[in-house]
């Protein structure tokens, strides 16, 4: 989420540091600024526990088979590990900005790393993210040893050209790994396709704005994008190659609520797609027709869900505004990912 979306959903969350009222001019002794509460909201849909707090914008979980939880801290450039009884331990230290995890099918751990292209703000007990450091010169995609924590860099360019800003990614049943590129400025995001062994990627489609979550229907012939406040659903022709839309018009899918951005999603076992919604501080889930049903969460940055247990409803949910990540039961199941480990 960038700078400009932040401004303008301001009045609506009270931002700290972006909404305070004009100072008098030239006081003799200024005040120190109050630091306003967090922004208020209808109370939760589902009941919530908070399984891991102090963290550092956190995001991306991956359900694992001994029940523990990785995820990335984006602002502490870390991938992590939330153990069943509640303990959080380092799994890397990396570089820039690791942003989205998937497992892969040789059981290792895949980042799309962003390469340090948000700065963060925090306000009392609110964090968010704020305008690109100047030092940003592009992200990456990165592989990892989850037993040593070993990180080897796979692609940080395509064609000749640096990657931005690598959001996510999502790998379907040919072991290969759909990306999406946030970008950085208007119109040089997109979604890229590569090869786990690290000998090809290739863009599937370019042009883009700010392209966040990135998903796969249970079917495997429909790729997901969210992207400000638009679901897109595109029709997938092979690995890496996008087809003619038959779906969706112009492979518009649905629209999120006004004052409302998309951040990261997850798909449910029926095919509904479940869309992270920012400022709004909840999950849209959209079925086919594009019908919305909205689960309330009381953190404006709601950010990224992964599914779990035995009937994958278990639903672990990074509330990362208020730096935790929370557990609920979620009202249907996730699909399951390609590969798990």
């Amino acid at each position: 989420m960038d700078r400009r979306t932040l401004l303008a959903a301001a009045p609506l969350l009270a931002l700290p540091g972006l909404a305070f009222a004009q100072e008098p001019a030239a006081p003799a002794a200024p005040a120190p600024r109050p630091i306003p509460p967090p922004p208020t909201f209808p109370p939760p849909t589902l009941a919530m526990t908070t399984v891991a707090g102090g963290l550092h914008f956190p995001e991306a979980p991956v359900v694992m088979q001994d029940g523990s939880v990785l995820f990335v801290q984006i602002e502490a450039k870390q991938v992590s590990r939330l153990k069943p009884d509640g303990t959080v331990t380092l799994v890397a230290q990396l570089d820039g900005g690791p942003n989205g995890l998937a497992i892969g099918p040789d059981k290792a751990l895949y980042v799309a790393n962003d390469g340090g292209r948000f700065s963060f703000n925090r306000r009392g007990a609110f964090n968010y993210p704020g305008p690109v450091p100047p030092d940003h010169t592009g992200g990456s995609i990165q592989r990892i040893d989850v037993k040593t924590g070993k990180a080897v860099t796979l692609y940080d360019s395509c064609d000749g050209k640096r990657l931005v800003a690598p959001d996510d990614l999502v790998f379907d049943r040919h072991g290969g790994m759909w990306i999406s590129d946030y970008g950085k400025v208007r119109g040089d995001a997109g979604i890229y396709y590569a090869r786990a062994d690290g000998r090809g990627i290739r863009q599937a489609k370019g042009g883009m704005n700010a392209p966040n979550g990135i998903g796969l229907s249970p079917d495997g012939k429909q790729l997901h994008v969210s992207e400000g406040r638009q679901l897109w659903t595109f029709d997938i022709k092979g690995p890496g190659e996008l087809g003619p839309s038959t779906s969706y018009p112009n492979a518009a899918h649905a629209n999120l609520r006004e004052r409302s951005v998309a951040d990261s999603l997850k798909v449910l076992a029926d095919g509904k797609v479940c869309v992270c919604t920012l400022i709004a501080g909840g999950i849209s889930i959209f079925d086919r027709a594009g019908g919305t049903e909205f689960i309330q969460f009381d953190d404006p940055m709601t950010t990224n869900l992964a599914f779990g247990g035995g009937d994958m409803r278990d639903t672990w949910v990074t509330s990362s505004g208020l730096s935790r990540i929370v557990e609920v039961r979620w009202p249907y199941p996730g699909l399951k990912p390609a590969y798990s480990a």
